[in-house]
């Protein structure tokens, strides 16, 4: 149902859908709206299948799916998606998460933290181990875009987003503290945004 969905979204916005998708981290989210939260070994194995299916799905191939967890009788998907949406695979797990971005993704979200190039290079580590070029996958990251309360923090911002720059990072984004103050957005439109597309 999620390859469908994903498909029509994409036939809807003429061909800009994506999927992102992440092997879930919220258990209080997850029994606050009555779903299963299993283990993280059975959430990582539904992740893959699941990237799998979509895969197929969005491809040519109608034949049957068996996975541990999911059993299809025919992948059949119409309308088909007007490209094969790019998948975001969210998360900085390293032996897994990190590995499946490297096999199925098109990006990767990470977390601006002092880990940040800890991950990128376990990532590098995986694109050697599945063959694929590092270059290939669109690095983003989870980032506050915090410019003070009268634009004190603009400096360090502009540092910091510098800093992920030079990682190879091709878009932060995140929140805005107190985004409903409209002059931290008209501050982040002038001051930001054309500083970070300089970089």
């Amino acid at each position: 149902m999620l390859a469908k969905l994903v498909s029509t979204l994409d036939v809807l916005s003429k061909g800009r859908a994506w999927l992102g998708i992440g092997a879930a981290w919220n258990s209080e989210e997850a029994a606050g709206l009555g779903l299963s939260f299993p283990s993280t070994a059975e959430r990582f194995e539904r992740l893959e299948e699941t990237l799998q299916i979509c895969l197929q799905m969005w491809s040519a191939d109608e034949s049957p799916y068996q996975g541990r967890h999911y059993q299809l009788a025919r992948t059949l998907n119409s309308p088909q998606p007007l490209r094969r949406p790019p998948i975001l695979i969210g998360g900085g797990g390293e032996k897994k998460t990190l590995r499946l971005v490297a096999r199925y993704a098109k990006a990767c979200n990470l977390f601006a933290g002092p880990e940040l190039e800890h991950k990128l290079d376990i990532l590098r580590g995986h694109c050697q181990a599945e063959g694929r070029d590092y270059d290939d996958i669109e690095k983003t990251v989870m980032f506050s875009l915090d410019t003070g309360d009268h634009g004190e923090k603009v400096d360090d911002l502009l540092k910091q987003l510098q800093w992920l720059a030079t990682l190879g990072i091709d878009a932060a984004h995140g929140r805005v503290p107190r985004v409903w103050e409209t002059e931290r957005l008209e501050l982040i439109g002038r001051e930001i945004v054309p500083a970070a597309a300089e970089l």
